[in-house]
């Protein structure tokens, strides 16, 4: 990196985080310290603004840097996650957004508590979105790790750690002053940034080919190394059954993961009604299709243009292969244009990271806060305000987490660490979801069960697994416990979470309890069918 990349990178974040905090201020000053206000915006967003908004809490580091980085690599192989990413939104729109909007107010847990008001269910269901946001916000903080390191040319531990603490004290800042309305407003900034940078780097390589996918695929299998076989199945997860059920398995984990992400399901809390929260899906739709489809462009073009092993030199995990594509198709190092475009890629990948771990931190305090604060403390103890102010405490704590095993996870895959929370919310979140939502016949205990009996299989299954211990790029390389051998655990903790919740149901007592809880079941079902009573 020349010093005028940096130079130029640098300024444009320095002018995308004082964009930002002008938005948390302005927002700040129109909270009122509600509930409603600091979860949901005032539930006053429109089905667009708030389709760019989910758009852009979707469309995180691990979709611009991390599934690039893996096309690059592995190619077809990468495409896949592309795949899963995509087809997962028709789970969301036609299972979960509509009915999520008419029968919760702020989180995951307010669903269950429409049928079962229990506190372990709302505990169980806190514990489940603060752990599925942790995974999350580590994935940002890897992405956000390497691009610093990759523009200030400084690629040690201390330089890493200062970009992680920075990048967290930036969106506990986000999160503690500016609310939902903040969050919501940087988002759909960023997914404008983002869309528009991607489809500039799209146009840029299609014209270097002129306009020939069929040369820029043979050009990148050309400069792959490996022929042929890297716009064929197998190169990453084909070396033997254990690759194929761990295809399988991640799979599994991102199409029905996205449906259990507490940071998405708050969304369709900001609009007034179910019938906006759909528009909203299919906004949101439209966006996501039309940047993976840009993103293989990318990613097979940064194999053609800079050659697979380039981008490995640079980053072991790939996550540094757009902005390198950038600065290649600008003119190169030390040209006006390839610096131009490298510091407008890098800002706006920076964009994206802090847009992300804003609303995943938002989602989790708000976990910490309406779910187990308020189940846990006494109700006389409790008043919106309170409650506020423990959400704002809980985003202090939540980013001091996410920094400590962003520091830890620093040469994993930014997409592959995605994939880890998409497993742990596909086996924790979506069952107790459905069974809560489509079961007449389940039980507090079904639910919590459902929970405890998804997340901590695949919270166990990942630090047995490979991911952890066992090999030079685990976290832990230099020890080996692992016993589990797929790195992702969904195809075994997904099913373990459904079993889970129908053992508990099936073996709780049967009686008057039993018929008021169908009771309450059809009365949930009106509500979700028809918004009657929805907040």
């Amino acid at each position: 990196m020349t010093g005028n990349q940096q130079s130029l990178a640098l300024l444009l974040f320095g002018v995308f985080v004082a964009a930002t905090l002008a938005i948390t201020t302005w927002a700040g000053r129109r909270r009122h310290g509600s509930p409603e206000e600091f979860y949901a915006g005032g539930r006053l967003f429109s089905p667009m603004e708030n389709g760019f908004a989910i758009a852009g809490d979707y469309m995180s580091a691990a979709s611009f840097l991390g599934i690039s980085g893996l096309i690059a690599l592995f190619g077809y192989d990468g495409v896949l996650y592309c795949v899963g990413f995509f087809v997962a939104w028709l789970v969301v729109l036609l299972l979960v957004a509509e009915l999520v909007r008419n029968c919760g107010r702020f989180t995951l847990a307010d669903v269950l508590a429409a049928r079962m008001g229990r506190p372990p269910v709302r505990i169980a269901a806190g514990v489940s979105s603060v752990t599925v946001c942790v995974l999350y916000l580590v994935a940002q903080m890897v992405g956000a790790g390497s691009l610093i390191a990759l523009l200030i040319g400084e690629t040690g531990p201390r330089a890493r750690a200062w970009t992680v603490i920075g990048v967290g004290t930036l969106m506990v800042i986000f999160v503690a002053l500016g609310g939902m309305r903040a969050t919501t407003w940087i988002q759909i900034v960023k997914a404008v940034l983002l869309m528009a940078g991607a489809a500039t780097l799209t146009a840029l390589v299609l014209v270097r080919f002129h306009g020939d996918v069929d040369a820029l695929l043979s050009a990148a299998a050309r400069h792959s190394g490996h022929g042929r076989d890297f716009l064929a199945p197998g190169l990453k997860y084909g070396g033997g059954w254990t690759a194929r059920l761990d295809f399988i398995s991640l799979g599994l984990a991102l199409v029905l993961g996205t449906a259990g992400l507490p940071h998405i399901l708050s969304r369709f809390y900001t609009v007034p009604t179910a019938r906006a929260a759909r528009r909203s899906v299919i906004w949101s739709i439209g966006l996501i299709g039309g940047f993976y489809l840009m993103t293989i462009v990318l990613g097979f073009g940064a194999a053609a243009v800079l050659g697979s092993d380039a981008v490995r030199t640079s980053n072991p995990a790939g996550n540094t292969a757009v902005p390198l594509l950038a600065l290649d198709l600008g003119g190169g190092a030390g040209s006006t244009g390839g610096t131009v475009l490298f510091a407008t890629v890098a800002a706006v990948a920076f964009a994206t990271i802090l847009a992300v771990v804003a609303g995943i931190t938002l989602a989790s305090s708000a976990s910490v806060a309406h779910d187990l604060y308020a189940s846990l403390s006494r109700r006389a103890e409790r008043t919106p305000r309170s409650e506020v102010a423990v959400a704002r405490i809980a985003a202090v704590g939540i980013g001091a987490a996410a920094i400590g095993l962003g520091l830890l996870a620093q040469d994993l895959n930014v997409a592959f660490l995605v994939g880890l929370a998409f497993a742990v919310a596909a086996s924790a979140n979506l069952p107790v979801l459905l069974y809560s939502l489509f079961w007449r016949r389940f039980t507090t205990r079904g639910a919590v069960w459902s929970v405890y009996g998804g997340l901590l299989p695949a919270v166990v299954l990942v630090v047995l697994s490979p991911v952890v211990s066992g090999g030079p790029e685990a976290i832990f390389p230099g020890v080996d416990f692992h016993v589990f051998p797929l790195e992702n655990p969904g195809l075994v903790s997904v099913p373990l979470g459904f079993l889970a919740g129908w053992l508990g149901t099936v073996v709780s007592p049967r009686g008057a309890g039993a018929i008021g809880n169908e009771a309450k079941y059809a009365e949930t079902e009106v509500r979700a069918l028809t918004g009657a009573g929805a907040a």
